[in-house]
């Protein structure tokens, strides 16, 4: 996913780092590495822990509005909606209706959701970033958990870099991706590694926790507690640039049709949820740098 997109079809995806690992550990209770046990420090989090049906924390969220998925060819239209996005039971909620909606573009559509990011509010260069989540199931529909760099629109999408933490299309129910885009590498190019589950498990019959652990010269790819996919400067194309040297924002957001999930068809059933239990970030407990420096 991302702002300002040129996602096209990322079928050739899966042919690209198939180092995925399968793995029986599908439970809802499977723990993250202990950050104790890696020297993390918790800088920054959000439980959703707010009243049932509250809006998501301002000082830490913003909504995204807008339709198409920036060059992605979705079919939802993002709101601000307590509809589409709210607190409950201590989970975020992240709801895809199937609606006619008109929005501020003048465009009428057929879907509904929310894309959410701390653009503004909190970014950081480096450390662990996860999230517990139990994702959304169905044909067309595609949920994400990714990070952007700072000041994205100035020099415009893919020179800050991004992080695709967890990716998943709904016609892989056992697949997810985790994948880097830079000039150079983005789109269909990107540098990316499936993780996969064993037999019939599909990702969304439970909570997983999806994280990188990133360092200068190193992102490593989590789901639960397996490392599955390391990048380093040496995994890109000859002549690019690695730009993961300086703050990334986080976003999290469901996404309906477009070219690499393709459109709902009598399959898919509405609503579809994300319930997200927690976002954290850590840093190495040894970093002479506060997250506030960060910002």
């Amino acid at each position: 996913m991302k702002s300002s997109l040129l996602r096209s079809s990322l079928f050739g995806m899966i042919l690209l780092g198939m180092n995925c690992v399968l793995t029986s550990f599908a439970g809802a209770q499977a723990a993250s590495p202990q950050p104790a046990d890696r020297a993390w420090k918790l800088v920054w989090s959000d439980e959703f822990n707010g009243p049932n049906g509250s809006a998501v924390d301002a000082s830490k969220w913003v909504p995204e509005i807008g339709g198409g998925g920036w060059g992605n060819d979705e079919l939802e239209y993002y709101t601000n909606r307590l509809a589409n996005a709210y607190q409950q039971d201590g989970n975020l909620v992240i709801k895809v209706l199937q609606e006619k909606y008109t929005g501020a573009d003048g465009v009428t559509r057929n879907y509904t959701s929310a894309r959410l990011k701390t653009e503004g509010r909190f970014s950081q260069a480096y450390g662990r970033f996860e999230a517990r989540i139990k994702i959304p199931r169905g044909q067309g529909i595609w949920p994400a958990f990714w990070m952007l760099g700072d000041n994205i629109d100035k020099p415009g999408w893919p020179a800050r870099g991004e992080i695709d933490i967890m990716e998943n299309v709904g016609k892989e129910p056992a697949l997810v991706h985790g994948t880097i885009h830079g000039p150079g590498y983005s789109s269909t190019h990107g540098i990316s590694a499936p993780y996969a589950l064993p037999g019939d498990s599909r990702f969304a019959d439970d909570f997983h926790i999806y994280a990188v652990e990133w360092e200068p010269n190193t992102i490593r790819f989590y789901v639960d507690d397996h490392v599955y996919a390391t990048r380093t400067p040496a995994d890109l194309p000859k002549g690019t640039k690695w730009v993961y040297d300086h703050p990334f924002f986080l976003l999290l957001n469901v996404a309906v049709g477009g070219y690499w999930p393709g459109s709902p068809d009598a399959t898919s059933v509405f609503p579809q949820t994300m319930l997200v239990d927690y976002v954290r970030v850590y840093e190495h407990a040894s970093s002479e740098k506060p997250a506030a420096d960060l910002r």
